[in-house]
């Protein structure tokens, strides 16, 4: 499995955030915009099997977000399997911290699957649903080249329906740059996923969670069960 370093910063100003980024030279992943629409199903059994030994499995659902050409192919929708869970730790380093972890890390196994619903029916069988389901837009970014820094540097710009967030992955040097160039600090850094986010968000508002959709998709959501 790959590692994955990561963190995410709370935007308020996204008009501001996109002029610094361009200041810095950050071009999209991709052609185009790099704007891509995901729709995000996590899986895991009544009992919250995964969720409980910090496993998530995930089937995404890409689409571009680029508007298509007169006469240009269909827009092509991608579908990606991931599963991640923490890093294991030799026995003798003694269990980890994480209050004092600075960023996210963890083992991540992704792959592109051709047949989404087919795959949802198998872990269906298997005694798992799609049991939380969130979407969001995301730009991806690179900074230049040039930047020999920030080699292998990600920069995600995410508009969810609870806000705004850029994640950060990468060299945690280069995460930690980064967010300074952006005018963030360690402080600013978000270790939590969007499922801890959105449920923080409802309970400030008073909401039962159920999806973190969109308003528009809300009317055709029907929430599963969540595991326990």
């Amino acid at each position: 499995m790959a590692q994955e370093t990561e963190i995410k910063l709370r935007i308020s100003d996204t008009r501001a955030l996109l002029r610094q980024l361009k200041k810095l030279g950050a071009r999209p992943v991709g052609g185009g915009t790099g704007r891509v629409h995901q729709e995000n199903v996590i899986f895991d059994t009544p009992q919250g099997g995964l969720a409980k030994h910090g496993q998530l499995l995930r089937i995404r659902t890409e689409t571009p977000g680029s508007k298509r050409i007169k006469n240009s192919p269909p827009l092509k929708r991608k579908f990606v399997l991931t599963f991640k869970h923490p890093i294991e730790k030799p026995f003798e380093s003694g269990p980890q911290d994480s209050s004092k972890a600075i960023h996210k890390v963890r083992e991540e196994l992704e792959l592109e699957i051709t047949d989404a619903a087919a795959l949802s029916k198998i872990f269906q069988g298997l005694g798992m649903s799609g049991w939380f389901r969130y979407e969001k837009y995301r730009t991806t970014l690179r900074l230049p080249a040039s930047q020999n820094w920030a080699r292998g540097l990600l920069i995600e710009l995410d508009e969810t329906p609870i806000g705004a967030f850029v994640e950060l992955e990468g060299p945690a040097e280069a995460i930690d740059r980064a967010a300074g160039q952006l005018g963030f600090s360690k402080r600013d850094y978000i270790l939590k996923n969007y499922l801890v986010l959105y449920i923080e968000d409802c309970r400030k508002k008073g909401e039962e969670p159920r999806h973190m959709v969109f308003p528009e998709k809300k009317k055709h959501s029907n929430p599963s069960s969540q595991p326990k």
